[in-house]
């Protein structure tokens, strides 16, 4: 069934305060998911939506927490989610990261005693409306094993990155260090199906194809083997080092039913064009990678599919299963 943005966030919204989300957790939370379904992007939407609920309802988070300013220094700051649901935190670091890097030409905000955040590449949209390059960084519950290990030590750990056009949409580069996402495996194990060699890896921390192996007792490839896992080991740094955050295995599966509060951490970054080469400059390099990149045919330039998703969206509504309206309705109600 095809809704509109404000049916899905009014319907989203009430879902998560019948949980026990405070209103502007509840707000922040429905917004980021309604932009995930705008942008085609369904496994981060509204699925989302009772995934969340159960958090709440179950503990892993704090509905009414509001997050709060833990360290102010200049262009850096770190920002204490306190167990939220943290859509509002990342909101807030964003605007902290852009406004210092206003001051400062750089802005970094980290926040900590985090939880999953969704899409990193929509947070950093209001960075690049601002004319700036973004960069998001997460860390997650364990997925990864350090290179030559046998068990999972660092997240999937996602990062994007933002660089804004002068009359264009910005160029969005979003991923995971996973060769495959988790979803993936999980309904390859439902349907009792073999996945590839080098989506996974079995308790010995040897290539398996075994889903239910991997997912029970196994971790995740990552990509580009030894240099994802190099990455991996970065990331977790910049997220829970630089914050005091926990670590990957710290933290009990966002999907588990019963579990501890997250308590992950996530660092945004933002950099003014403007402070360096200038603002002149960094666009005629941006439009020359660009019209190079499109010259080779068959090319697609990265967050193209989003912003085009998001266009029919808004044009002709947005469409969400009926199975999935009924159960968040569900959640309203009972």
């Amino acid at each position: 069934m095809k809704k509109t943005a404000d049916e899905l966030q009014a319907l989203a919204r009430a879902a998560l305060e019948r949980a026990g989300a405070d209103s502007r957790m509840a707000e922040a939370a429905a917004r980021h998911l309604v932009a995930a379904e705008e942008q085609g992007l369904p496994t981060h939407g509204m699925s989302r939506v009772p995934f969340y609920c159960a958090m709440l309802r179950n503990g892993r988070a704090d509905g009414t927490a509001r997050p709060r300013l833990a360290a102010d220094k200049a262009a850096v700051c770190l920002i204490d989610n306190r167990d939220a649901l943290p859509y509002e935190a990342c909101e807030w670091a964003i605007a902290e990261a852009t406004e210092r890097a206003r001051r400062n030409g750089i802005g970094y905000a980290g926040i900590t005693n985090s939880g999953h955040v969704g899409v990193l590449g929509i947070h950093l949209l209001p960075v690049a409306r601002a004319g700036m390059a973004g960069f998001a960084f997460t860390n997650s519950p364990a997925a990864i094993p350090p290179w030559g290990g046998s068990k999972a030590l660092f997240g999937t750990d996602p990062v994007a990155a933002v660089f804004p056009r002068p009359d264009a949409e910005p160029l969005v580069i979003d991923l995971a260090l996973t060769t495959v996402i988790r979803g993936k495996i999980m309904l390859a194990a439902q349907k009792g199906e073999r996945i590839p060699e080098g989506w996974a890896l079995d308790r010995h921390g040897k290539p398996t194809t075994d889903p239910k192996e991997a997912i029970e007792h196994g971790s995740m490839f990552p990509i580009g083997g030894v240099k994802g896992a190099m990455l991996a080991l970065m990331f977790e740094l910049i997220c829970a080092a630089l914050t005091g955050a926990a670590i990957g295995p710290e933290a009990d599966s966002f999907f588990a039913e019963r579990g501890n509060r997250p308590r992950v951490g996530q660092s945004f970054i933002a950099i003014d064009p403007g402070s360096l080469a200038g603002r002149e400059k960094y666009f005629e390099r941006v439009e020359t990678v660009v019209r190079l990149m499109l010259a080779d045919a068959g090319v697609r330039l990265p967050g193209s599919r989003r912003f085009e998703a998001r266009a029919r969206a808004r044009a002709e509504g947005i469409e969400v299963p009926d199975a999935l309206l009924a159960k968040i309705a569900a959640l309203v109600t009972g």
